[in-house]
């Protein structure tokens, strides 16, 4: 019986292999799209996990995904400060450029020492940025071709010179000097947000509710609250996915279906013979199923391997980052097999009510 399969699939090896690939970029697309947006998320939450600040102050909608603005003012520091719990408060300007290569990199200016002692940042290579056309940036970003004394392209086409590399990865990859960022985007005295740390890290509420009472019309918020991961910040991407997975299915489904549908045609007068022979309904479904099931799961490992291979490309040529998720992978996995079969099952049921008289005398 398998034997038949594989026969019949090395009788025509165009046909297969193209329905292979089709199968395969259905699985490849679900793996890339879901591997990027979980890959992103994740890093997302690894940087901000590593901010040691408890509590963001800024402007009403200042901050959103992919998108910020400079409207506040540097002076809300000293007056935070000043209020009962505060240890320590830094300005940030977080601001959002396209990459050059794909979507959107960021960079953020910062007051470096009082930046670095509130999130336990250090230099493990280089110092500070001190000169407007100098930046520091991670481990991560530097194991990008991008050494101490490297050249760095920033906003697509200014270069800078990278001064240090900082560990662990916090915000931002790169980071310039708070001056330099504010002279750039024209808006001197001015920043994204502000970093507070309190004292006693239980008390925190209490110190956002003194802040909100004392500093009305801003926005209090805390850290781990602001920086979500990008799946409940862009409830859309939710939506797309599941669109994405559906289309898939159909992909995966019309491509198995033409296939086995000229195949079917081209070999009519073998399932004549067949059925002459005494094969059944149930037998000759089963094995144009198989078939179907075959190509579905060879499809699979190339979809795979695929993914794999763009996801690695992307991680090495972009800003982006690609990680696996196993459920996404079963669900591509169920797409890919369930797609085939439901393909395959009208060809086969047309192929199994065919007369075995008028399939014998089939030219």
């Amino acid at each position: 019986m398998n034997s038949l399969v594989i026969s019949n699939i090395r009788q025509r090896p165009l046909r297969s292999t193209i329905s292979v690939i089709g199968v395969s970029l259905g699985v490849a697309l679900v793996m890339l799209f879901t591997g990027v947006a979980r890959g992103m998320s994740n890093d997302l939450q690894r940087r901000s996990s590593n901010m040691r600040a408890e509590i963001l102050f800024t402007r009403p909608g200042s901050i959103q995904i992919n998108t910020s603005s400079t409207n506040l003012s540097t002076k809300y520091v000293e007056r935070l400060r000043q209020i009962e719990g505060v240890e320590s408060a830094t300005p940030v300007i977080r601001y959002f450029y396209p990459s050059g290569s794909f979507g959107v990199d960021q960079i953020e200016g910062v007051e470096w020492n009082d930046f670095a002692k509130m999130n336990n940042v250090r230099l493990v290579q280089g110092r500070e940025p001190r000169q407007a056309d100098e930046v520091v940036i991670d481990e991560t970003k530097a194991a990008r071709k991008h050494p101490v004394g490297s050249a760095l392209k920033i906003f697509g086409e200014k270069m800078y010179r990278v001064v240090g590399i900082y560990a662990p990865e916090s915000g931002a990859r790169a980071k310039l000097t708070l001056a330099s960022l504010q002279e750039i985007l024209e808006a001197p005295g001015k920043c994204t947000y502000i970093l507070v740390k309190v004292k006693n890290p239980n008390d925190q509420v209490a110190v956002a509710r003194r802040i909100d009472q004392e500093l009305p019309g801003n926005k209090v918020q805390f850290t781990r609250d602001v920086f979500a991961s990008i799946e409940s910040s862009i409830p859309s991407l939710g939506i797309f996915l599941r669109v994405l997975v559906g289309l898939a299915a159909v992909v995966s489904a019309l491509v198995i279906m033409l296939a086995m549908h000229t195949t079917i045609t081209e070999r009519t007068r073998e399932i004549g013979i067949l059925k002459a022979m005494g094969a059944s309904r149930r037998y000759i479904i089963s094995e144009i199923e198989r078939e179907a099931l075959l190509i579905s799961a060879m499809g699979l490992v190339v979809g795979f391997a695929l993914a794999a291979a763009a996801g690695f490309f992307i991680h090495k040529t972009t800003s982006l980052i690609f990680e696996f998720g196993w459920g996404w992978a079963l669900t591509a996995a169920l797409i890919g097999l369930l797609g085939g079969a439901l393909g395959a099952f009208y060809p086969a049921i047309r192929a199994a009510n065919l007369d075995p008289v008028n399939a014998l005398a089939y030219e």
